[in-house]
C-alpha cells in the first residue's frame, strides 16, 4: 500500500492554529476510514479524528470537538486536520491512518488502522 505522508507540524503560541495534512494518494477515491491519531507524552494514543471517504461523514473526539476539523481533498489526495485554539494538553505526535472499510461500518474515531504515517510532532508553547 502507498505511503501516508503527514506534514504541517510545528511549535505554536497559546491560542494559535496549525493545520495538518496527509498525502494520500489512492485512499480518498476508494472507501476508506483515514483518520487522526494522537501519541501525548506519558499518555496512550488517542484518535481524534476520523472520516469515512466515500461519504465525508466525520467523527471528532470530545476532547478536541469544536476546535479541529478532518477534512479530505480529492483533487490533491491530501487528508486535513485543522487545529485551532490550540492548548498544552494538544502537544503530542500526531498520526495520520488508514483503513479498507466496508459501506463505512466499522469507521470511528478507535478503527482498526491498517497503513500509519510516520508522524509530525506539534507542540503548543
Amino acid at each position: 500500500q502507498v505511503q501516508l505522508v503527514e506534514s504541517g507540524g510545528g511549535s505554536v503560541q497559546p491560542g494559535g492554529s496549525l493545520r495538518l495534512s496527509c498525502a494520500a494518494p489512492g485512499y480518498l477515491s476508494g472507501a476508506y476510514c483515514m483518520g487522526w491519531f494522537r501519541h501525548p507524552p506519558e499518555k496512550g494514543r488517542e484518535g481524534v479524528a476520523a472520516l469515512y471517504t466515500s461519504s465525508g461523514t466525520t467523527y471528532i473526539a470530545d476532547s478536541v470537538k469544536g476546535r479541529f476539523t478532518i477534512s479530505q481533498d480529492n483533487a490533491k489526495n491530501t487528508l486535513y486536520l485543522q487545529m485551532n485554539s490550540l492548548k498544552p494538553e494538544d502537544t503530542a505526535m500526531y498520526y495520520c491512518a488508514a483503513a479498507p472499510t466496508y459501506q463505512g461500518r466499522d469507521c470511528h474515531l478507535a478503527f482498526r488502522v491498517k497503513s500509519w504515517g510516520q508522524g509530525t510532532q506539534v507542540t503548543r508553547g
